[in-house]
């Protein structure tokens, strides 16, 4: 039996050069930030078709906090980018902690139903269980 999905359809995404997400100085200690990215876009690495979602970011800064224009810039370049949902979620999380090196940070997302299956992906990192990196 033929596969329809390639190893190169699971790699698509990972790696392709996004914008940068900026930072600024944390002021206080031991506070959580939630930030609802509600009209998230990508596309199916394998049909081209537009996926929609909702991303939700929740992270405990250390030194740095995330500045919001530089997320929302991040977030609209994958409105192009062939990528599967546990990739966006994955990638996501990995890219916000790569920058603010938080004391915790999860990732979930939300996406719309497509042939009667709703998918939700949840990544959660923290600096008890060690760094993530790609």
């Amino acid at each position: 039996m033929k596969r329809g999905y390639t190893d190169e359809h699971a790699r698509a995404g990972i790696d392709a050069r996004l914008p940068e997400i900026e930072t600024w100085p944390n002021q206080f200690p031991g506070y959580e930030i939630e930030v609802v990215i509600s009209e998230f876009t990508s596309v199916c690495p394998k049909t081209g078709l537009p996926d929609f979602g909702t991303l939700t970011l929740r992270y405990t800064p250390d030194r740095l906090c995330l500045e919001l224009k530089s997320l929302k810039m991040y977030a609209l370049a994958y409105r192009n980018l062939g990528i599967f949902y546990e990739n966006v979620v994955n990638r996501f999380l990995g890219d916000v902690v790569n920058a603010t090196h938080p004391i915790s940070a999860t990732v979930i997302g939300e996406f719309t139903p497509r042939g009667g299956l709703y998918s939700k992906v949840a990544a959660h990192w923290s600096k008890k269980r060690g760094s993530r990196k790609r």
